[in-house]
Order: structure tokens, then sequence, then C-alpha cells
């Protein structure tokens, strides 16, 4: 067997299962719903406001926007910039908002990329078909 690491947006909420066990009700973009045990649901998810670097970068290459918790500055985020046919760059890059709302093109300072207080601001998935507590019109 092949290892795999994989990295996926989903909703969830505590529930226990029919067996009295405690665990997590996912929803899915597609609306599948799913029962999770805890200790499976900790191990590979974290909620958001404390996701890594590592799943912020992915959320920007799919075209969210994703923030720091632990900025000083208000009204900061960032985005990534993927060039059309006008565009003088060549290659996607992420710029920031700046506390001062300029937009320039930024570096990861080694900070940014071990801290675990990455939040989305935009580009969770929608869910379709599966609510839970009001929370999955967050995209």
């Amino acid at each position: 067997m092949k290892p795999y690491i994989g990295t996926k947006s989903i909703f969830a909420e505590p529930q226990q299962s029919a067996g009295g066990f405690d665990g997590y009700k996912v929803a899915y973009p597609d609306g599948y719903t799913s029962w999770s045990p805890a200790p499976q649901f900790e191990a590979a998810y974290q909620e958001d406001g404390k996701l890594s670097f590592g799943h912020a970068l992915v959320i920007l290459k799919e075209g969210g926007r994703v923030a720091r918790t632990g900025w000083n500055g208000k009204g900061m985020w960032l985005e990534c910039q993927f060039p059309d046919a006008g565009s003088k760059m060549t290659r996607p890059y992420i710029y920031i908002k700046t506390a001062d709302g300029g937009l320039v093109p930024w570096l990861a300072s080694q900070a940014d990329m071990l801290e675990d207080d990455w939040t989305v601001l935009i580009g969770w998935p929608s869910v379709q078909g599966a609510v839970l507590s009001g929370e999955a019109s967050h995209g």
C-alpha cells in the first residue's frame, strides 16, 4: 500500500452514535452525510481558525481567501492571483490586503508558516442538502 494525506473541507457538529459513542455528524459538499468516531475525526480535521498554513495554501490554490487570527492589522487577508491573457505576470502569486487597504505581493514569514491560527474567509464549499446548525451557509 502507498501512503496518502488527505485534505478536504467539510462541515461537522458533535453527535453521539446510536450506541452512545462520541463522534461527529459530517456533511460533505455534495450533500452526503456520515458519522465519524471522535478520535478519528479529531486526528483528521482542524477547526476553522486553527488551520495550518498548509490548509490555508490549499484554500488559496482553490481560489479562496484566508487570514491569520493572530495578525494585528484589521481586515488583512490573502488571495492568490491567477494570471489571464492580459496579465503582465505569467505565474500565480499570493497577495495581501494590508491594514491600510493596499494590495501587494506577499511572502510568507517563518512565523506565518508555523502558526496554526489560519481561518478561511471565502472558499468554504457549500453543502447541498445537509445543513448542520445553520452553519453550512459559510461559503
